[in-house]
This record gives C-alpha cells, sequence and structure tokens, in this order.
C-alpha cells in the first residue's frame, strides 16, 4: 500500500519486524526473543520492542533477558537502539 503522497509502496509490518530483528541480532551478537510492541509514526518511521536472551541459564525461567528499543525510518533502515531495560525471565515486571 503506498504511503500518503507518494507512489513507493511502504515496508509491511512483518518485513519491518524481520529487519529489526536481524538487525539487533547483528549489532550485539544476541538472539532475539519476540517483539513486544510495534507502533508506527506518523512521519512513517517504525519504533519497536524486542526482547532480546542476553544469559541463558538452567533453568530456562532463570535466563537474563533484554528490552530494546529500535528506530527504523519509512524504509525500514535501522536509525537506532537502546537497551531498555534487563531482567530475568521468571521475574514479574515491578512496574
Amino acid at each position: 500500500m503506498p504511503e500518503r503522497g507518494t507512489d513507493k509502496p511502504s515496508p509491511e509490518a512483518a518485513e519491518v519486524l524481520r529487519s529489526a530483528r536481524e538487525s539487533i541480532e547483528e549489532l550485539t551478537g544476541l538472539e532475539s526473543e519476540t517483539v513486544s510492541s510495534v507502533v508506527r509514526g506518523e512521519g512513517g518511521d517504525w519504533t519497536l520492542h524486542v526482547e532480546v536472551v542476553e544469559l541463558r541459564r538452567v533453568p530456562d525461567s532463570a535466563s537474563m533477558l533484554g528490552s530494546y528499543e529500535i528506530t527504523l525510518d519509512e524504509e525500514g533502515r535501522l536509525t537506532g537502539y537502546r537497551r531498555l531495560r534487563r531482567y530475568e525471565r521468571g521475574k514479574p515486571d515491578p512496574r
């Protein structure tokens, strides 16, 4: 589906998710676990929250995860990322 005012197609959400996961894995060397949030801004840019396995433990419920915010431009190219928090998988979110 073209973006307003252009004849270029906008990237589909699945493509953006794939791009974000591949980018964070390449940059950090860590495995992405899940995408917990995807938001498209008014300008066509994307903000995603991706959960990454930072430290595998046994049992898996004790593994350490990191929640990363990833931003992509309207074409789905990475423009930035940052870790928001680090937490143990089996612990409830204190927020």
